[in-house]
């Protein structure tokens, strides 16, 4: 069996879209000193097509009605 490879990500820096492709930056949290809140530092990035991307949010957003349903998240109306 191949070995699978496995990314971790705080979050996502920046989401574009170029050549065809929606390119999402993964970001992790990196310290920066003593008291210092930690910075955001691009180390990978997920490149896909747009059906890809369409796809792969609607498989969130579903996800995201599961845990607002079992109370582990809230949802937030308040869109500034």
């Amino acid at each position: 069996m191949a070995e699978k490879k496995e990314i971790f990500a705080d979050g996502i820096g920046q989401i574009h879209f170029a050549g065809g492709m929606v390119r999402f930056d993964l970001v992790a949290l990196q310290p920066e000193g003593e008291g210092k809140a930690p910075m955001p530092e691009s180390h990978a990035r997920l490149i896909m097509p747009p059906q890809g991307f369409l796809s792969a949010f609607n498989s969130m957003q579903q996800l995201i009605d599961k845990l607002v349903e079992a109370g582990v998240v809230k949802k937030n109306n308040n869109i500034d």
